[in-house]
């Protein structure tokens, strides 16, 4: 997607990435290692303070680099997280922790929170806002969920499990993006980007 701005992506997510390329976006990618230690807080806040605290950080990485140069860039940041009941569940330890977090979801369901973060350089305005969606899960036997565990699918995925992969089939529905599921919603990004770049004209 030409445009009047150089675009950022904070993360080395695939998903982002696929996600955003399938919107038509041409991005460059910069990561940078930030805390993702929190306070006690909402899950909606907690995604909000984390791609904030991303975006910052990838901002303050290009201006030390001077990177950032005379064009406006907006940097595109993002935390998802899945909570059971206002209980985050994280990326697991190890497979033991993974079949807890199957366990906790199974049956019922469960939501994902991606926060996003949209900062403007040089203007270095910054809007940040927080997408969610319901997902809900069948009842997964014992088989299946050692199954599922030791694919070793869900080993680096918060919550345990991969949505775009084998765990699709045990979803019952959606209320809200899919996207957002995956890890960025798409419809919600492109309302607040068209908005945040109104407030930058």
């Amino acid at each position: 997607m030409r445009s009047l701005y150089r675009y950022i992506l904070a993360s080395g997510s695939p998903r982002r990435k696929e996600i955003l390329s399938r919107l038509g976006f041409e991005y460059e990618i910069k990561v940078s290692d930030v805390s993702e230690e929190h306070d006690d807080m909402p899950p909606s806040a907690i995604v909000k303070e984390l791609s904030r605290r991303k975006a910052v950080a990838v901002a303050e990485l290009m201006q030390e680099e001077d990177q950032a140069g005379d064009e406006c860039c907006i940097i595109i940041a993002a935390d998802t997280l899945v909570s059971v009941d206002e209980r985050v569940l994280g990326k697991p330890a190890d497979r033991k922790e993974s079949k807890k977090m199957i366990e906790l979801i199974s049956g019922r369901a469960h939501q994902v929170y991606t926060g996003v973060a949209l900062m403007a350089l040089p203007a270095k305005k910054i809007r940040v806002f927080c997408d969610r969606t319901d997902v809900h899960v069948r009842a997964l036997s014992e088989a299946e969920m050692d199954e599922y565990v030791n694919s070793g699918e869900g080993d680096d995925k918060a919550g345990a499990y991969a949505i775009q992969g084998e765990f699709g089939r045990f979803i019952t529905a959606f209320e809200g993006s899919k996207d957002n599921v995956i890890g960025f919603p798409s419809e919600m990004f492109m309302t607040e980007l068209n908005k945040f770049k109104e407030e930058l004209q």
